[in-house]
């Protein structure tokens, strides 16, 4: 197929480049092999500014978590056949302007479920054992002092997971596994491998809670200073998900008066996160870059789907993991 035109549905050929948004990837070599075969310029972005500028001329806009597409720029679009969203969040994407604007947005989940399941549960169990807390202790030139003795064994440990999607589920089955008592919720999966619970049992009564929901306007802050408040003395919050679930100022707040025991953060309300958030002096609290869904085999896996849905869009076939 090398060297073909790329065609709508109903033949006639596409005009215009596949665009895409800021990235960190090692490189676009699928990106480029695929642009190459349809004869369209490839277009990297750098920045924001640079991928507002590209989207006239996009037969194709590749979304990273670095860009947004906003009501505003959907007008815009002028030669556009799809948004693709590398990953599972398309919270940066606003879909309903999408939708009243005619153009499918596609995103690629699953390709790296198990690389964030074992963050969430690698930062969760690094907390139980105090292990930021000590690690501070020693750069400050200290020792342990009485750091771990408020530590639950795990035997005895009782971990919510919030949101039962292909993550939830891998998480809750790690806590299990290592003796956990495991209880989990989800609005739209009924749980049946583990013991079930409302979100407010879950909430105000887990030793660690575990996020793994999408960001919509039901969830947005749904940890805020109320919840945090009714948490356990002590409890643990882990978010590999996305960032706008918890109240970051009210989650400062609770680790700096020792109400909350401790924090893992994967994502953030902002990225990067800003130099004056509130989050960067709290103590007892674990943060890495929006980094849980990385490997060495989970970043191909991600280009290699989001390339197949560009095929689909560029050949007029039906598009997968439609969101709008």
């Amino acid at each position: 197929m090398a060297g073909e035109t790329a065609t709508g549905p109903d033949g006639t050929p596409i005009s215009g480049n596949i665009l895409v948004a800021p990235h960190h990837f090692p490189d676009l070599a699928r990106e480029q092999a695929i642009a190459d075969e349809f004869g369209l310029p490839l277009v990297e972005t750098k920045d924001e500014e640079s991928f507002r500028a590209g989207l006239e001329d996009a037969a194709i806009v590749m979304v990273t978590p670095y860009a947004k597409l906003t009501a505003e720029d959907f007008p815009r679009l002028k030669n556009v056949r799809a948004v693709i969203r590398y990953g599972i969040g398309y919270d940066n994407i606003d879909t309903a302007a999408a939708t009243a604007a005619g153009v499918p947005v596609s995103i690629v989940p699953g390709t790296a479920s198990e690389e964030v399941a074992s963050h969430a549960l690698a930062m969760g169990l690094a907390l139980l054992r105090r292990l930021p807390a000590g690690d501070a202790a020693i750069r400050d030139g200290g020792w342990a002092g009485t750091i771990g003795y408020d530590a639950p064994q795990i035997s005895k440990l009782d971990v919510g997971v919030i949101g039962m999607g292909r993550i939830g589920q891998i998480v809750a089955g790690m806590y299990a596994a290592i003796g956990a008592r495991v209880r989990a919720y989800d609005p739209f999966v009924k749980v049946t491998d583990h013991e079930s619970g409302t979100l407010e049992e879950l909430l105000q009564d887990s030793d660690i809670v575990s996020l793994h929901l999408p960001l919509s306007d039901e969830t947005r802050e749904m940890v805020d200073a109320d919840v945090l408040g009714k948490m356990r003395d002590g409890a643990i919050v882990v978010n590999v998900s996305r960032g706008g679930l918890i109240d970051e100022a009210a989650l400062a707040a609770a680790l700096v008066s020792g109400k909350i025991g401790g924090a893992g953060l994967d994502t953030f309300a902002k990225e990067p996160l800003p130099a004056d958030s509130p989050l960067r002096d709290a103590p007892n609290l674990l943060v890495t870059p929006h980094i849980a869904w990385r490997s060495n085999v989970s970043t191909g896996a991600l280009q290699t789907g989001a390339v197949e849905r560009v095929r689909l869009a560029l050949t007029g076939q039906p598009l997968i993991d439609l969101v709008s």
